[in-house]
């Protein structure tokens, strides 16, 4: 039986859970960007998402010295743009961003990557322009799609967002990052069986990624299994960060009592089911 969110505040608190599990600790914001720090140094060439809330400023700064050198290289500045999201500075990423599109106003990936910018600040409609701008319907790219649904998604466009992953699915079969986005629709609807069904699928997939792991981390905590959730954080977080995240959605949880209500909810429709 389906789980749902039986309030505003569960719903809120769904949203927030989502932002610290995707996140590398919990001062992070959530991202779903896959881009690293590129060649800061060789240590720190790893997904944003695994690194410390410390660890992230320290990228952002000198990411932010190289973007001042060159802010033209699109590398340089979407990976900017992501880490500032991610530092919490969702408002300076999407002025780099705009920036950017300014400068390459057909480009596939800047477009996808300033819709991405456009919907962490609220700006839904101009957000799916810039994706859809990116698209060639002749010639459709999976993550254009993809990145339009979860655009749908955070505008409460459930049917018309599962549609596009499922397309995008059918251009792209087994990708985990679709499959992942995929399950997290159900859980912004509070649906955390099916949701972690999706998951659980997205992290068999051979190039199943951090942010993959850490969403099915975040479902199955929601679910109240924190022991199983902080063990399959701890696959890609230090067990300090992985602790963090798992001890603060635990935090979340007792202090709305949220998680009672989704079982006792839960509970009352089977027991209805049954009558």
């Amino acid at each position: 039986m389906p789980i749902t969110a039986p309030n505003v505040t569960s719903k809120r608190l769904v949203t927030t859970a989502l932002a610290v599990a995707l996140a590398a600790s919990v001062a992070g914001c959530g991202s779903t960007s896959k881009l690293t720090t590129g060649s800061i140094s060789r240590s720190e060439n790893r997904p944003l998402e695994t690194m410390s809330a410390s660890e992230l400023h320290g990228a952002t700064t000198r990411l932010g010295e190289s973007y001042a050198r060159n802010p033209n290289d699109k590398r340089i500045a979407t990976n900017f743009a992501a880490a500032l999201q991610m530092d919490g500075d969702a408002e300076q990423s999407l002025a780099v961003m705009r920036k950017l599109a300014i400068a390459y106003p057909k480009d596939r990936d800047v477009l996808a990557a300033y819709g991405k910018a456009l919907a962490a600040n609220g700006q839904f409609e101009q957000a799916l322009d810039a994706v859809r701008r990116a698209q060639t319907p002749e010639y459709p790219d999976w993550r254009l799609v993809s990145a339009e649904a979860a655009i749908l998604d955070q505008m409460g466009q459930r049917d018309e967002a599962r549609q596009d992953y499922r397309k995008a699915l059918e251009l792209k079969p087994n990708e985990p990052s679709i499959l992942s986005n995929l399950g997290m629709s159900y859980v912004l609807e509070g649906d955390l069986r099916t949701a972690e069904t999706y998951m659980r699928s997205a992290v068999q997939q051979p190039n199943a990624d951090s942010r993959v792991r850490q969403n099915l981390a975040l479902v199955v905590g929601l679910q109240g299994r924190f022991d199983e959730a902080e063990k399959i954080a701890s696959q890609e977080l230090s067990p300090e960060q992985a602790q963090a995240n798992i001890a603060y959605l635990r935090q979340m949880l007792a202090q709305q009592n949220a998680w009672s209500q989704l079982k006792d909810q839960d509970k009352g429709k089977a027991k209805v089911a049954t009558n």
